[in-house]
């Protein structure tokens, strides 16, 4: 015999006592929940005529998968718990799932006295227990959601070299404000602790392009972001990675001492870490070249390719941006900027030569320019200086990144520009000159130029 549920009342009162009527009503449903809450396989969900008539006719050993559950509690507007409660309100209930079974008469010599069932607590209710249950573990933050705002990062990284930050930021920009809206809702644990690790990164790719932009202010803000995010977590790699991007930071707004203690404290945390790597060589060893430390740079990078070769990186010139540790390029590389700043021409000019074939063909037009940068550099300290081929190389460092200016490219054509003025009268040191006017013209490389002075 049919129960009277409130599931069934409901739907008498709305003319939902067909399948036809009733599945029509439950796919709209379904369809706008899924809008609402970024979870596609919502909009799939369908009912069968079978379940249907078991849902109608209070016919229920278990409540429906909770995916189902979300869609009647949106479509009613009632607790699941509510709509199907006198299918489970019998407290003889049977062992296969709650289900009141009609009893089978026993001849009197056999029958026992039935036990008292113990006394419950107004909150012990089976039927409440299981469904709180389930409601704990839904959140506004499914797996699709998760690996979306997850893709999107790592597209994010692995174009950024090639589009760069005023392309990409605004999309960063949008991970991680839906990050953040997401967060305020309410997450079953494991989702929530994906959630915060997405925040975290977003928000260090943000103060990461922050520095490219020469807002060193906006870049710390967003990496003490990232880094208590990824802390309250424990999620070191992310945490390791943040404090470099701060150190990178730090070094671009000219204050290498604090640039040097920031990537040093979180290498003491974690030397043996792979994200290590970067802290040394682009954190310390720059840091150090510019406060005239020799010593410890060469420790520094020492050290740096140690960890490489214990961690097997990759040959070649990695992301500048990848949360993957540094490859052994991009270590040298880092380690040319710190010998210039030595005025150690020598060792720029072998290790530049080292990589040039790996740096030439990356698809970073900002890595081969700074290289060039680094060079010419080199070229003009040396005690013969080779002035014709540094302002070849530093007007070829301007025209690879004529449409992405960037602060480290925008620091080091105008430092080298600076290195040249004993020779200002030299055609090639006027040629480059009126090149980098040109260049450092573009409202972009403007805004850097004032965050500089």
């Amino acid at each position: 015999m049919p129960r009277t549920t409130l599931l069934r009342q409901l739907l008498q009162q709305r003319h939902l006592t067909t399948h036809e009527a009733f599945a029509a009503q439950y796919e709209r449903a379904a369809a706008r929940l899924a809008e609402l809450d970024r979870d596609p396989r919502l909009a799939s969900l369908q009912v069968s005529p079978r379940q249907f008539d078991r849902w109608y006719g209070g016919e229920l050993l278990t409540l429906p998968r909770p995916d189902a559950c979300r869609v009647l509690e949106y479509m009613l507007g009632r607790p699941v718990s509510e709509l199907f409660a006198t299918a489970y309100d019998s407290d003889a209930a049977a062992a296969d799932g709650g289900f009141a079974q009609d009893p089978v008469e026993e001849p009197r010599a056999h029958r026992r006295a039935p036990s008292p069932s113990p006394p419950r607590e107004d909150d012990e209710n089976p039927l409440h227990i299981v469904t709180r249950t389930r409601h704990l573990l839904v959140g506004n933050a499914h797996d699709a959601t998760l690996a979306s705002l997850g893709s999107s990062l790592e597209g994010i990284a692995s174009r950024y070299e090639q589009d760069g930050p005023y392309i990409l930021r605004p999309q960063a920009r949008q991970v991680r404000q839906l990050a953040h809206t997401l967060l305020d809702g309410r997450q079953p644990p494991r989702a929530r602790r994906e959630l915060f690790r997405l925040a975290a990164r977003a928000s260090g790719l943000l103060g990461y392009m922050a520095v490219n932009m020469g807002d060193f202010a906006l870049s710390e803000a967003y990496c003490t972001e990232s880094r208590e995010l990824s802390r309250e977590i424990g999620d070191l790699d992310t945490d390791l990675w943040a404090c470099g991007t701060l150190s990178f930071s730090l070094y671009y707004a000219g204050r290498y001492d604090e640039a040097n203690a920031c990537a040093a404290a979180a290498v003491e945390r974690a030397p043996r870490h792979a994200q290590s790597i970067r802290l040394l060589a682009n954190g310390r060893a720059r840091a150090l070249g510019k406060t005239g430390d020799r010593r410890a740079v060469e420790q520094a990078i020492g050290q740096a390719l140690r960890l490489s070769d214990f961690h097997e990186v990759p040959i070649g010139l990695t992301s500048c941006i990848a949360f993957e540790p540094y490859g052994r390029a991009r270590t040298l590389a880092n380690a040319v900027t710190s010998h210039v700043a030595l005025r150690n021409t020598a060792q720029v000019l072998r290790d530049a030569e080292h990589i040039d074939d790996l740096v030439e063909h990356s698809t970073s037009a900002w890595s081969r320019s700074l290289v060039r940068l680094d060079v010419a550099t080199a070229l003009l300290q040396q005690r013969t200086p080779d002035i014709d081929h540094a302002m070849a190389l530093g007007r070829e460092a301007l025209r690879l990144c004529a449409d992405t200016p960037i602060s480290s490219v925008y620091q080091r054509s105008r430092d080298l520009r600076e290195q040249a003025g004993p020779w200002r009268e030299h055609p090639a040191v006027r040629d480059y000159g009126d090149e980098f006017r040109t260049w450092s013209s573009q409202p972009a490389a403007l805004a850097m130029a004032s965050s500089a002075s």
